[in-house]
């Protein structure tokens, strides 16, 4: 079963760093392996699926 791969944007709510990332779509989860912002962040994002 191949992984649906997906272009995601990954903006931090604390210093606004911006991220465009690919992942992959597993269970109605996406996947990125972004784990957290250059600030230390690890929970206030706003993440958006963006049209390929």
């Amino acid at each position: 079963m191949a992984d649906d791969r997906v272009k995601v944007s990954i903006v931090c709510m604390r210093c606004g760093e911006r991220f465009v990332l690919k992942g992959s779509r597993q269970k109605g989860k996406i996947d990125t392996g972004f784990k957290r912002c250059l600030c230390d962040n690890e929970k206030e994002f706003d993440i958006d699926v963006m049209d390929s």
